[in-house]
Order: C-alpha cells, then sequence, then structure tokens
C-alpha cells in the first residue's frame, strides 16, 4: 500500500483558453468540448473557478524527452510532409501547434499536482496513439509519455502505472515504454476497434463489441486492483475516455452514462482510497450530441469531486 498523501482543500483542474483550436466547421473531432467542460463544470457547481490552473507553454527539451527532434520542429513549423500530416488526421494552423504543446504542459502539471495533492484532472488529454517520430488518430505529441519521462527524470518518481480505458489501444504509449519496466501500462479496450494493428502494452485487455456496464466493469475490477499490489506505482496515470459509451460514433462498446460514472469512482476510490496519487486525463470521446459528449466527460471531475472530498479533505 502506499503512503497516504496529504491535501490541500479543492480538487485541483487543468484548463488553458488555448485549449481550443480552430477547426474546419465539417470536421469530426469535437474541439470544442474542451471549452463547453471547463464551462459546465463551473456552471453545475462541481467545481469554483479558483480550482483552475493554468500550464505553461512547454519549453522544447521537454517534449523531447519523448519525441525526436526532428518531428517535434517539422510540426511546430507547419512543415511536416502532407502524408504524416493526413494521418494525424488533424488540419495544421499555428493555433493547433500551440494548443498541441499547451495540452501537453497541461497533463505535466496535472502529474505534479496529483503528487502534491493526491488527485487532479486535466480537462484535456489524452494523445496515447503519437509515436516518437511520428503522429496518429488525433494525436500528436503523446502527453502521457512526456509527463512520465518528466517524473522519473526530475527524480519525483520511480515507478508509474498507466490505466488506459479509452476504447481504443493505447498504441503509441505502449510503444513508447515497451522496454522502460518503470512505467507499466494496461489498456482495456475494444479489441476491434482503431489502431488495426496493436503494440503490446504490459497488460492488454481486449473487449468484445457491443460489452455493456456490468460485464466492462466487472473485468476492470478483477485487473485493477491487482496491478496496484504488483506495481506498486509512485504515481497512477488515468487516460478516462468515454468513447466506450454505446452512443459514440467510434466508440463499438455499449456503456451507459450510469456505466461511466460507475467505471470512474471504481477507479479512483481503488487507487486513491488506497493512497496512490492520481493524474486524470479525459481522453477520447466523439458523439454526435455536442452537449450529451460535454456531460461524459464531465462524470470524470464529479467523480473525482466526491473521491476528493471523502479521501483527501
Amino acid at each position: 500500500m502506499a503512503t497516504p498523501v496529504r491535501s490541500r482543500p479543492d480538487l485541483p483542474l487543468i484548463y488553458h483558453r488555448e485549449y481550443v483550436a480552430p477547426l474546419p466547421s465539417s470536421h469530426r473531432f469535437p474541439m470544442d468540448k474542451f471549452r463547453r467542460l471547463r464551462n459546465l463544470l463551473v456552471k453545475d457547481h462541481v467545481v469554483n473557478e479558483g480550482q483552475f490552473h493554468s500550464p505553461d507553454r512547454p519549453p522544447a527539451e521537454l517534449l523531447k524527452l519523448v519525441h525526436s527532434p526532428d518531428y517535434i520542429d517539422a510540426y511546430c513549423s507547419g512543415s511536416l510532409d502532407p502524408k504524416a500530416q493526413r494521418r494525424i488526421g488533424l488540419p495544421w494552423t499555428p493555433e493547433l501547434a500551440q494548443r498541441t504543446c499547451r495540452a501537453v504542459a497541461g497533463t505535466v502539471l496535472t502529474a505534479e499536482l496529483a503528487l502534491e495533492r493526491g488527485l487532479a484532472c486535466n480537462t484535456a488529454g489524452g494523445t496515447h496513439h503519437a509515436y516518437p517520430d511520428f503522429g496518429s488518430g488525433f494525436c500528436i505529441f503523446n502527453d502521457f509519455a512526456v509527463a512520465a519521462r518528466h517524473l522519473l527524470a526530475t527524480g519525483r518518481v520511480k515507478q508509474i502505472l498507466i490505466v488506459d480505458l479509452d476504447v481504443h489501444q493505447g498504441d503509441g504509449t505502449a510503444f513508447i515504454f515497451r522496454d522502460q519496466p518503470e512505467v507499466f501500462t494496461f489498456s482495456m479496450h475494444c479489441g476491434i476497434n482503431f489502431p488495426l494493428r496493436k503494440q503490446p502494452s504490459d497488460l492488454d485487455v481486449s473487449l468484445a463489441e457491443g460489452m455493456e456496464d456490468d460485464e466492462y466493469l466487472h473485468i476492470l475490477g478483477e485487473h485493477l486492483p491487482e496491478l496496484l499490489e504488483r506495481v506498486q506505482p509512485d504515481i497512477v496515470f488515468y487516460n478516462a475516455g468515454v468513447d466506450p459509451h454505446g452512443g459514440d460514433r467510434l466508440g463499438k462498446l455499449a456503456l451507459t452514462n450510469t456505466g461511466l460514472f460507475r467505471r470512474e469512482m471504481q477507479v479512483l476510490s481503488t487507487c486513491v482510497g488506497a493512497g496512490y496519487p492520481v493524474a486524470c486525463v479525459i481522453g477520447g470521446g466523439y458523439g454526435e450530441n455536442l452537449d450529451e459528449l460535454v456531460h461524459r466527460h464531465s462524470l470524470l471531475h464529479r467523480a473525482a469531486s466526491d473521491v476528493f472530498r471523502q479521501y483527501l479533505l
């Protein structure tokens, strides 16, 4: 069991206005969900304005902990070749490049605050399809990988557990840490979904198409407590993608809003209740109705607020 973390009042949340960059109106990536998520959390009195922390723009050296200098320079300057740009799936603009770097810094800040306070939530993040020298599936730089390498390099932690519950396998993250035992990667995803070619995580759990709440949560409960006991992490990184929802355009599973909230409570209470700090990102979500999608993402922060009050105040 990890050492309990002493906390100051209020769950820390991370947001920056640059989390939103312009995209063509016809693009299927729901860019405005980040701004709407922040506003909904305040409107519903889940959090207050004083709980938000704003990340600085990251230095290039931070990104180079994971990504090749040539790739960083090419992407940030807008000179990435068209084939590599198409693989990412987001049209390049200076604003998008700035947004990408700011979101990575947000996850780094989330991890630092989680170590300090026991639990912290980004309002973006989860770019787990990004590899060291190329991006894929709307992911440009791998925020979890950069944050993990940063914590290890600065001596803040010695062991990290990544719990990736996005419906798509965290292939980029698995590849990056394939030979780094200090980071244990756990991905629980729909087996027939993107990416077509999976990378071996330390533990992959492939789920059948159409799986519903109870079976999903039972499988998660079979693995998470044992992993905490085995890995004994100094911090848990949690990707809370809501694309396992039955209404998601890119999901293929059948969770409900109730199931997602139960999942968030299960993950956070299991980890935080045992004394393991958790850094959360929102991951993927591609519902047709943007208001409904934003509400699904907010379930993470609603559960985190409950868990924070229960265990860390």
